[in-house]
């Protein structure tokens, strides 16, 4: 089914869009993004530009009552050569709050990156057009998650009745940054990362900072965080540390200081959350740099190895169980001066018993039943009356 011959096209604009910190006017639609111009201005690397640019926790919403609607996008397709073709990325449609249809994009652009070689090769294809039919004629809510792993641009927005934009639901908004864990890999869906099954538990409207492969305390990112209105901030920290070897234990402490230094500057008194890894068994006590596996590739599966010495870590190397050691000591420090700053222990989230029941399939990131996993247990440690972000009407968790 198509839209009858004179449907109304509404331009995709800003004032559509929940969750992007920024919005970029391309020679073919609109581009959502997760780190503000000044932070992209700032980045030199490819892989957080890349991840910045996936609209994880972006939907587009308005209201109307149209009961079809069309969005022309152009998405980025990203494969690895030599691994089978990942998935097309997901678009979900809620009505006013409720499931009511998915779709993936076919067409558009496609990222080729090797990972024997670093390369990336970018090819341009054509816009692709999602349909969504059967949708109540009343007046509603409309929602359009954006898919959490797949850079759109949004082209045009068709319906057979005028929209208009939503207004906001006066719930609190929680501001997350994390890594690609938190950013949604391994998900199969948008509203399937952990942070927006964790939102939507919470009653919370979310924005998503999980920049895969770049949680590596930016002082821009942080300074993003900084800016944005948030009535609660979490951050979790530790896994992209390792996977790059990007610094050592001196480097580190100073680093996180900073970092929440900064993101204090704007939320002195929101309460924030600070997050240590889930637990990954390749780097527990062996330090990074990470790397692909290239026997398992060589087969056609995606899969990660852990390439440092245990040893080194007398030179001050990291690992995770010196990153969640270090985060607990930074934030008992600093909780004697700052009554609204807490700390989760990621093991918590998933820990030993949840690896031997739900093993890391790449050894790095989670399933979709992970994630659900995780999204359920911070739901209830966060957001839970006694939990860091709880209404008090319980006791509220401590350092």
């Amino acid at each position: 089914m198509t839209i009858p011959s004179a449907p109304i096209t509404t331009p995709v604009t800003a004032d559509l869009l929940r969750g992007a910190l920024d919005t970029e006017a391309t020679g073919r639609g609109l581009l959502p993004h997760r780190l503000p111009a000044r932070a992209r201005a700032q980045n030199t690397d490819g892989q957080l530009a890349m991840a910045e640019s996936q609209p994880s926790g972006v939907r587009l919403v308005f209201r109307s009552a149209a009961t079809v609607v069309e969005l022309d996008t152009v998405p980025v397709k990203r494969n690895y050569a030599g691994a089978p073709p990942r998935p097309d990325g997901v678009y979900e449609l809620f009505v006013d709050g409720r499931p009511a249809g998915r779709a993936s994009a076919e067409g558009g652009d496609t990222l080729v990156l090797d990972p024997a070689t670093g390369r990336a090769e970018h090819r341009t294809g054509p816009p692709a057009t999602l349909r969504f039919t059967g949708l109540p004629g009343r007046t509603k809510d409309v929602e359009i998650w954006l898919p959490h792993d797949e850079t759109t641009e949004l082209v045009a927005l068709r319906t057979d009745a005028p929209v208009s934009p939503a207004p906001a639901g006066g719930r609190r908004v929680w501001a997350h940054h994390g890594s690609s864990i938190s950013q949604g890999s391994g998900a199969t869906h948008p509203t399937g990362t952990w942070p927006a099954l964790a939102a939507s538990l919470g009653g919370v409207e979310l924005v998503n900072l999980g920049l895969g492969g770049s949680a590596l305390l930016d002082p821009f990112t942080a300074r993003a965080l900084r800016d944005h209105p948030a009535d609660l901030i979490s951050v979790k920290l530790g896994i992209n540390l390792v996977n790059t070897d990007l610094m050592r234990v001196r480097a580190f402490g100073p680093a996180v200081h900073g970092f929440l230094d900064t993101v204090r500057e704007g939320h002195p008194d929101t309460p924030l959350l600070v997050v240590s890894p889930i637990l990954c068994p390749i780097h527990e006590d062996t330090p990074g740099p990470t790397a692909f596996d290239t026997a398992a590739l060589a087969a056609g599966r995606l899969r990660f190895r852990a390439t440092g010495d245990p040893a080194e870590r007398a030179a001050g190397k990291l690992t995770l169980t010196v990153i969640r050691e270090e985060l607990a000591r930074i934030v008992r420090q600093r909780a004697q001066e700052d009554p609204h700053l807490y700390h989760l222990d990621g093991r918590e989230l998933y820990g030993e018993a949840d690896a031997a029941a739900l093993p890391l399939p790449d050894a790095l990131h989670p399933d979709a039943a992970t994630h659900r996993l995780i999204g359920e247990r911070f739901a209830r440690l966060a957001f839970g009356a006694d939990g860091f972000f709880g209404d008090g009407s319980g006791q509220r968790r401590q350092v």
